[in-house]
């Protein structure tokens, strides 16, 4: 009777160290995400003798008080009035400027192209005092569209970028069937084109939406109405009427960042999907 002999692979310390590594980013990332949502569910007492501990009795009235008060949900539309602004205006220029990019020759693309990504050296706070002046020239100061105008221009030149390597994956075969058929540019655009970019829209638009959701500079630059105060301005408001209360503060933080995080959740298998789109090619 013969006996076989399994062999283990050898211990690769390499791994364990990767492990090691993930784990140290993953605990930066949710230790400071946990410690704000149990101190929300904390009393001012307990949450300065254990800030990071489970509390010992759960203040559900904490959550209440905020979702059901007024000024919360007002904060959370205007939020999501700018943020979705932001992203269809976004979606809809940058695609129909990677189209063109990527399947459209035309003299000095190249050169345009370069000009375009120079915006990524660029931050907003650089340009605050000229923006501040054209959108005071236009008429959008204190209005949601002279805040989500100004997000746009930022976020069109990686978002061009991104949908540009995409559209470049799609075969170019494609196009060109389509236009000996009789179809045109812009109905290969929006028939072929557009279902098949899913992934790197939602990429695109899941980035523009949490980059909207939680700008602050821009908001306190061109709005002055507190009606109009998103999120972020509007927690420095809540800050000032309750600069003591913490537990009060977290769960009101808890209570604005859970709509990106449930967006990242659902959206999470279209942004991996277009992120790694055309990385590797067979």
């Amino acid at each position: 009777m013969s006996s076989v002999e399994t062999s283990r692979p050898p211990f690769d310390p390499v791994v364990l160290y990767k492990a090691l590594f993930l784990a140290a980013i993953a605990a930066f990332v949710l230790v400071p995400l946990l410690a704000t949502v149990l101190g929300g569910f904390k009393s001012l007492g307990e949450l300065r003798v254990n800030p990071f501990g489970l509390p010992q009795h759960w203040e559900w009235q904490n959550y209440a008080d905020i979702l059901f008060s007024k000024r919360y949900w007002q904060l959370l539309r205007n939020s999501l009035v700018i943020s979705t602004l932001a992203v269809t205006l976004t979606l809809i220029v940058a695609s129909m400027a990677a189209f063109t990019f990527a399947h459209v020759r035309f003299f000095g693309s190249s050169m345009l192209l370069s000009y375009l990504t120079l915006g990524l050296l660029f931050p907003a706070a650089t340009a605050v005092l000229p923006l501040f002046i054209k959108v005071r020239d236009l008429g959008l100061l204190d209005t949601y569209f002279g805040v989500a105008l100004p997000q746009v221009a930022f976020s069109l030149a990686m978002s061009v970028l991104l949908l540009r390597r995409f559209f470049k994956d799609i075969p170019y075969e494609l196009l060109e069937a389509a236009l000996v058929d009789g179809c045109s540019y812009i109905k290969f655009f929006r028939y072929v084109t557009l279902p098949l970019s899913r992934p790197i829209l939602a990429t695109v638009g899941t980035i523009t939406f949490v980059n909207s959701w939680n700008a602050y500079l821009l908001p306190l630059v061109m709005l002055n109405t507190d009606a109009l105060y998103p999120w972020p301005l509007g927690i420095m408001v809540y800050q000032g009427e309750y600069s003591s209360e913490w537990h009060l503060i977290l769960a009101f933080i808890t209570l604005t960042i859970l709509p990106t995080i449930i967006l990242f959740i659902f959206a999470q298998r279209h942004i991996v999907a277009g992120l790694t789109a055309g990385a590797v090619k067979g």
